[in-house]
Formats: structure tokens, C-alpha cells, sequence
């Protein structure tokens, strides 16, 4: 089984193959990004047997085929084994109250739900940020007016795999998705909110497959 690299994996393992050994923190600065943000990059590319790593060494070109055993179990894990239960807020809460619960659940997104308890939107700690730089009091300013809504929401199904849901995190460069379904009946078009995925469930899984044994 071929995994479909991105250009910046690609990227990385070209650094890898041209500079290795080398250190997370140094291909991070060759692109110009975070270390967290090259974190999932650099956990499938481990994974999947393109690059290695050796602790206080760094990573180094592999140069095995991604057609390994651990590459293979990598795109059997379904996300509705490993998602976590969602944080949501209600759409009439205010930004006051969504930022209270960022803080109390320790998470970086929150779920917005309306009456009916389906998807309504994401709520961002950009989001709340940009609304706390306005003049308005934030316990008047209701989440629903500073989040964003479908269909501009990344989402995936429970059936989906892990490393498609990770392959989202990156490409749309968010650090969450919500875990998805579609209503019942005359709710048809609207979204059952069954979990989330973060990078956290990410790193969780990878963590999981490096402990199997190997064979």
C-alpha cells in the first residue's frame, strides 16, 4: 500500500535525505514553521518507514518502501476507534462562556450546537481571540455571530481512516475535526456531532502503533 505524500513531506524527506541527521527543531527552521506544527508530518513519515528516528540524534532517511506492515496497519485504523468525546457549547452561549470552557476542558476547539443538539459551527481560540481585541462586552457577544459554519467546517465520518483524518489536520491546517453523521429524517441535512479528532488522537495512535511488537 503506497501512502500519497504532501509536497511538504516530500520536502522534508529530500531535507532528511540531504542533511541527516538532523533534528526536528532544524528541518522545522529550514521551512520556516512551528515544531508543533511539523509534529504530524514527521509522525507519519516515521511510521511509515520513510525516516527514522534516534533520540538526542535526530532523524535520518530510512530508505524503506511505505508498503511495510506498519504502513499497512496505519490506513486499518478508523477514527471511530480512536475519537474523543467532543466539547461543545450551546449557539446561543456567549463568548464569554465558550471562552471560560476553552480554558476549564484545557482544548483548543469547541463544538457549537444548536437546539436541536447538531453541529452548528467551530469556535477557535483564533476566534475568540480576534472577538476579545473588539470593543464589545463578550458576555454580549454570542458565539454564533464568531464562528465559523458548514460548509466551511473540515469534518470526517466515523468510518473514515486515522491517517485521512490526519491528512486533514495538515492540509487545512487545523487542530481539530469533528467526527460526523448525518440526521435522521426530516434532519437529514444536518450533522450528528459523534466525536472529535485532534493532533493529541493523532500522536495517541502512532505512540500505540510503535509499541506493537514487531515481527
Amino acid at each position: 500500500m503506497v501512502i500519497e505524500l504532501t509536497k511538504r513531506q516530500e520536502h522534508i524527506i529530500q531535507i532528511v535525505k540531504d542533511e541527516g541527521p538532523i533534528t526536528g527543531e532544524q528541518i522545522a527552521e529550514r521551512l520556516n514553521l512551528t515544531r508543533a506544527t511539523l509534529r504530524p508530518d514527521l509522525s507519519i513519515l516515521t511510521m511509515s518507514g520513510y525516516l527514522e528516528a534516534r533520540p538526542r540524534v535526530g532523524y535520518f532517511y530510512a530508505g524503506r518502501p511505505a508498503g511495510s506492515i506498519i504502513s499497512e496497519r496505519l490506513h486499518k485504523l478508523l477514527v471511530n476507534d480512536y475519537k474523543a468525546m467532543p466539547i461543545v457549547v450551546s449557539e446561543s452561549a456567549s463568548a464569554y462562556d465558550a471562552i471560560v470552557t476553552l480554558f476549564l476542558e484545557d482544548v483548543g476547539t469547541l463544538f457549537v450546537v444548536n437546539q436541536k443538539g447538531f453541529l452548528a459551527g467551530v469556535l477557535s481560540r483564533k476566534d475568540l481571540l480576534r472577538a476579545s481585541l473588539g470593543n464589545k462586552t463578550l458576555e454580549d457577544v454570542p458565539v454564533g455571530i464568531i464562528m465559523t459554519r458548514m460548509p466551511n467546517i473540515v469534518t470526517c465520518g466515523p468510518e473514515e481512516t486515522l491517517y485521512a483524518a490526519a491528512k486533514k489536520l495538515i492540509d487545512f491546517q487545523i487542530d481539530s475535526l469533528p467526527v460526523v453523521r448525518p440526521g435522521q429524517g426530516e434532519d437529514s441535512k444536518q450533522w450528528e456531532l459523534l466525536g472529535r479528532v485532534t493532533k493529541t488522537t493523532i500522536a495517541k495512535a502512532f505512540v500505540e502503533l510503535g509499541s506493537e511488537p514487531k515481527v
